[in-house]
């Protein structure tokens, strides 16, 4: 009989970001290098969304495309000697029938994650990979400003009145220090961009339930909702090319997130909050999602 242990891929993703917070190593703040742009998926030409958009990212590879193992086979190629495939995880769905609470069946669609490998293409041989198009030379700060100018629906900015910056959700609207505060221009875009992506969870834009439904300092609602922050500014500076490794990277910060992520109850928590900072990050961007949208609560099943 076989007895193969059930792996939970939820788990799984999280043991990884744990391993590399452990390591003083952010891993949503070096989502992907501007110069080699977004993981995809060479095969279909999809663009990786979500947590795989960190767990790919911050290897920090020098190619975009990624395949499955059985992907590559179909193109013919081979893994090279010594290599090892990366995690990503898929959402699927399949529809059950259930008993209402009025005792009649009804069919309920039920949500599960799963988890599997895949390779970069400097990792394959065998398979003929296009040129990395280098992204265009464009001044980052420049670039950062356009993002904040073009993001529809833009709350309300008002720099300079207080020390501290923060999303007011009644007024909707985004306060941040004056940018002369900052000791680097890059940092006080970091910083706008953490509010801007609070601001996407307004009921007016993606009624986010981890903004709206805010538990206070503290609380698990309020924790999730600043990781969806923390992860949505990443995505955003690297968006304008702003990059910072050492962002934040305290032993107090470090130790709050895996103190978090450590709590049995949160090992779906960092799937959801990666999707819901992709999510805001393409709202803010203007970018409509071209693969199908993971569901927005948590989903059973696994």
């Amino acid at each position: 009989m076989n007895h193969q242990q059930f792996i939970d891929p939820y788990q799984l993703v999280t043991d990884t970001i744990i391993r590399q917070l452990e390591k003083g190593v952010v891993p949503w703040h070096c989502p992907w290098q501007r110069n080699v742009g977004r993981p995809l998926n060479f095969h279909t030409g999809r663009e990786y969304q979500g947590i795989n958009i960190i767990l790919l990212g911050w290897q920090r590879l020098a190619s975009p495309y990624w395949m499955t193992w059985k992907q590559l086979k179909e193109h013919g190629g081979l893994v090279k000697k010594g290599e090892h495939g990366s995690l990503v995880v898929k959402f699927g769905s399949f529809k059950k029938r259930v008993k209402g609470t009025d005792g009649t069946e009804e069919e309920k669609e039920t949500f599960f994650l799963k988890g599997y490998k895949v390779f970069n293409s400097v990792q394959i041989e065998d398979v003929e990979f296009p040129d990395v198009m280098l992204a265009p030379s464009v001044e980052h700060i420049v670039q950062a400003d356009e993002i904040v100018q073009a993001m529809p629906q833009r709350p309300t900015v008002i720099e300079g009145r207080h020390a501290h910056a923060f999303y007011q959700k009644n007024a909707d609207t985004v306060e941040v220090p004056s940018r002369e505060s900052f000791p680097h221009l890059e940092d006080f875009y970091l910083t706008l961009y953490h509010e801007l992506v609070h601001s996407t969870g307004h009921e007016s834009r993606l009624n986010r339930k981890s903004l709206v439904e805010n538990d206070g300092f503290g609380g698990k609602v309020y924790s999730e909702e600043e990781l969806v922050a923390e992860m949505g500014a990443a995505f955003l500076g690297a968006e304008a090319d702003i990059v910072r490794d050492d962002h934040e990277q305290s032993a107090a910060y470090l130790r709050g997130w895996l103190d978090v992520l450590k709590d049995k109850d949160h090992k779906r928590w960092i799937v959801h909050t990666a999707n819901q900072a992709a999510k805001a990050t393409d709202f803010v961007m203007n970018r409509a999602r071209a693969v199908k949208e993971v569901p927005d609560r948590e989903p059973t099943g696994a």
